[in-house]
């Protein structure tokens, strides 16, 4: 699974911090061995990294040590894969392609409307397709719902047969499958009861290859609940017949618990009877915690008064934690867990300016 390598990351020694703060710090051996579980865990059921959670290339550098390929949603995305890993498989897809991602030389290509169909066609190039269907099905508990209704991404089932129907009118661009990522943030009973529905669509287009997407929970309020890895994939096995091919592209629950965001409390002050801790950095650099509306778990710290900790952005929404129950001062050292997925690569950077976080990286067993 292979390609060359990006050059070997710079050390971070466990439990020093960084001298420059704010700063993210990646443990390359726990993402290599929390993907090897995952791996084990799905059996033969193909396995496609979503680059959107988290592009950082020693990340992807382990990743590919235990994927069948990566999933990308742009052009820069695939360029990005295709410097550091030129044979791995990558999958293209995201509503709003150009024309040239939508003939971009990929292992697959989820197609998104009829239209997208009919400008790769017209370009008269060969490609390997899945077509993305947004079925009509429930998907209550979702933190976020792509399908399931009426939502910009996919087609419902009227696209799809119109498609196939283009399809079958010629023969370079080969209909392989469907590809389905109807939510996100759902148990493994709930995947596999939205898995069994696409299969069961799927079967009906006399197709056998299907890519399930990604969308395993993620619990910011209960780090320690963790995707039923295992459940899933003899799920999937059970559900399967002879001759179908099973993809998955999951990206949050694959890198978010290796990353750590580490800053420094500047001020602590109390406004109108409430505390609050304002430290180097915040949403600018990890906005994970002011899109979904959580607080960022904290590593343990001694307990005290509960402290709102906001960082130095002039917006009350610079909120990385409330209430937390801990004592905290100006230059204590403060650092938020889960941060490897969706938080830097998704933050608006630029905003008021300010220096960007330093990058560090646990050693990796497994490396060299």
């Amino acid at each position: 699974m292979g390609g060359p390598a990006p050059e070997e990351p710079p050390a971070y020694v466990h439990g020093r911090v960084p001298e420059e703060l704010p700063a993210y710090v990646y443990d390359l051996a726990e993402l290599d061995a929390h993907v090897s579980a995952v791996r084990e865990a799905l059996g033969d059921v193909e396995l496609h990294y979503a680059v959107k959670a988290n592009p950082d290339p020693h990340l992807l550098r382990v990743l590919a040590r235990h994927v069948d390929g990566f999933e990308v949603a742009s052009a820069g995305e695939l360029a990005h894969v295709r410097g550091l890993f030129p044979d791995m498989p990558v999958a293209l897809g995201g509503p709003g392609k150009t024309d040239a991602e939508l003939l971009s030389d990929v292992a697959r290509l989820h197609v998104e409307s009829p239209n997208e169909l009919r400008r790769l066609l017209a370009a008269g190039r060969p490609a390997d397709v899945l077509l993305r269907v947004n079925l009509d099905v429930p998907v209550e508990g979702a933190s976020l719902a792509m399908g399931g209704g009426a939502t910009p991404f996919g087609m419902d089932p009227d696209g799809v047969a119109e498609c196939v129907a283009m399809l079958e009118r010629q023969d370079a661009v080969r209909f392989r499958g469907v590809h389905a990522h109807l939510a996100s943030g759902l148990d493994a009973p709930a995947l596999l009861k939205l898995a069994a529905a696409v299969l069961e669509y799927a079967r009906g287009l006399g197709v056998s290859e299907v890519n399930l997407g990604g969308g395993m929970a993620v619990s910011y309020a209960d780090p320690a609940a963790r995707f039923d890895w295992r459940a899933y994939g003899e799920g999937l096995a059970s559900l399967r017949r002879p001759g179908e091919v099973l993809r998955i592209e999951p990206g949050r629950s694959l890198t978010v618990y290796c990353g750590r965001y580490v800053t420094r409390v500047i001020d602590v002050k109390r406004v109108h009877g409430e505390l609050f801790a304002v430290v180097a950095g915040g949403t600018h650099h990890l906005r994970t915690p002011a899109t979904k509306g959580h607080s960022q778990p904290v590593a343990p710290l001694p307990p005290g008064e509960p402290v709102t900790i906001v960082g130095q952005l002039c917006t009350p929404k610079d909120v990385l934690a409330r209430n937390v129950p801990v004592a905290l001062s100006p230059g204590d050292v403060v650092e938020f867990t889960m941060a490897g997925a969706y938080a830097w690569n998704i933050s608006h950077h630029d905003f008021l300016m300010h220096p960007a976080p330093g990058f560090h990286y646990l050693p990796d067993g497994a490396a060299g």
